[in-house]
């Protein structure tokens, strides 16, 4: 295996001849595997996605071809006690974001104490419509994406909070299904906390979520349609969870109410759960020229007609400018110390912040306040001369809407690659479920950076994804168990006949 620059934390290496104890059956077994065997299940894979149809577009390119997220067949290891670690921070920062959410819509005390500048209530993503509007058990985020990254065996770092109407968990479950079908021996010898459960957890979450007096709640899943990037994952939800997938055409409002087009006449809804943006939601409030949204939705919500998940509103949430003043959130609402820390970051709206990253550019990643997908950025260390100071220019003319973070050294991890195994950067996304109460299932999307020496690891960037296994026991060593894999492997199953 090549070995990771000594300035990364490496997942699995200690050193050149020894492996973290997490680690330390999988590598035994890996060791006994020839690197062809891993591309064939690699090659099998990507057949198996394709005819799934787990692809997305890419913005922007002119040919609109779809793509596969390149999946690797070498997993993220986590233990019990890291898990636990990572999820009593991702919900502590969940139950602060949703007490931020409900405040500045209503009393504002975060302001009012000069925690938070007032200046908020200006960013674009902050919805006046929502003043003053009651949601279901004061939850606005039901559904957070929090991205981790880690630069040593104890340290993990928030780098950003998905409020809106976060993706990707489609590839944390399709992800798991695909290295069961793969490495089947491996998951009768290892103790990997399941996920497939997490579809039925987000349902009962948005069942709760309804109405006050609702019974049986219908919950739809709310689409742009077949043309947006994330289709896949909103009809495998939907799917997932046994409801229906609809698009803005499919859905109607009435006497304060929405109803859903259906072949037995119009059924009533009590729940949607929307993977539109807040500006396409309704045109008669947002943009007017939106065909994908439902006229008349916003008037109902606020009326406490049906529930919308996530809120309106919550894109203020998760704006990189927020991100900066969640710890002191979490103190303030919570009155507990931050159990994850963010990033340092620099606020380029302060004259002091911006000089100093005008003057280390070249050092820093500079990320627009809205940006998202890896659009906006610059990554100073791989930059050129020439988009420094292209940069440098788009910086001066709005320096508000930019914030800058050291280039945090992520953490690697074993990736198979064309020459062998070796080490790529990655980042971890779990999933906050907030409904009856907080949880998350032990598990996440890992994204991995598949280019050498890049940080970048967003699909749209070239990225691809591993399958994140949460180790809930001590792990049998599997050296022994390789003639037998061999054999098995032999008589496992076409692909075809799995596909079928």
């Amino acid at each position: 295996m090549q070995k990771s620059a000594p300035q990364f934390f490496d997942e699995m290496q200690l050193d050149d001849s020894a492996v973290r104890d997490i680690y330390s059956a999988y590598n035994s077994w890996l060791q006994n595997v020839p690197h062809q065997q891993l591309a064939t299940k690699r090659a099998e894979a990507e057949v198996l996605f394709r005819r799934v149809g787990i692809t997305f577009n890419v913005y922007g390119e002119e040919d609109g071809a779809e793509r596969l997220i390149p999946f690797d067949v070498i997993p993220r290891l986590l233990s019990a006690k890291e898990w636990a670690q990572l999820s009593a921070g991702a919900i502590q920062r969940v139950r602060a974001l949703n007490m931020f959410l409900h405040d500045i819509y209503h009393k504002q005390e975060i302001i009012k104490a000069g925690i938070v500048p007032a200046s908020i209530l200006a960013n674009s993503q902050y919805r006046p419509e929502m003043f003053g509007v009651d949601v279901p058990n004061q939850i606005y985020a039901h559904i957070a994406g929090i991205d981790l990254v880690r630069t040593s065996e104890s340290q993990f770092y928030v780098l950003e909070d998905n409020l809106r109407t976060p993706s990707g968990v489609s590839y944390m479950l399709e992800d798991r299904k695909m290295m069961m079908r793969l490495f089947p021996e491996l998951f009768r010898r290892y103790s990997i906390a399941p996920v497939e459960h997490y579809p039925q957890v987000l349902l009962n979450n948005l069942r709760a979520v309804a109405q006050s007096g609702v019974q049986d709640p219908t919950v739809v899943l709310l689409s742009p349609g077949a043309y947006n990037s994330a289709y896949f994952e909103h009809a495998f939800i939907a799917q997932q969870m046994g409801i229906e997938l609809v698009e803005g055409q499919d859905l109607f409002v009435r006497n304060n109410a929405v109803y859903m087009r259906t072949t037995q006449g119009p059924q009533r809804v009590d729940v949607i759960y929307r993977r539109i943006d807040d500006d396409y939601l309704d045109p008669l409030v947002f943009n007017a020229n939106s065909m994908l949204g439902v006229p008349g939705l916003l008037s109902v919500y606020r009326n406490g007609g049906v529930t919308l998940a996530n809120a309106v509103g919550t894109g203020v949430a998760d704006d990189k400018a927020t991100y900066i003043y969640v710890p002191a959130m979490i103190k303030f609402y919570l009155g507990e110390e931050p159990l994850l820390e963010n990033v340092p970051t620099f606020e380029l709206s302060k004259q002091d912040d911006l000089q100093y990253v005008l003057a280390h550019l070249n050092e820093l990643v500079v990320k627009e306040v809205q940006g998202s997908g890896g659009y906006g950025m610059l990554v100073g260390p791989a930059a050129s001369k020439k988009e420094i100071e292209e940069f440098r220019i788009r910086i001066l003319s709005r320096p508000s809407s930019y914030i800058a973070q050291p280039t945090l050294a992520l953490s690697t991890c074993p990736t198979l690659v064309e020459k062998g195994i070796a080490p790529r950067h990655v980042d971890l996304r779990p999933f906050v479920l907030s409904g009856k109460t907080v949880t998350l299932v032990p598990g996440a999307l890992c994204r991995v950076a598949l280019k050498e020496g890049s940080l970048v690891v967003n699909s749209s960037q070239g990225g691809g994804t591993k399958d994140t296994w949460v180790l809930e026991g001590e792990l049998e060593n599997l050296t022994q168990q390789v003639t037998e894999i061999k054999k098995t492997r032999a008589k496992n199953t076409t692909v075809e006949e799995q596909v079928c």
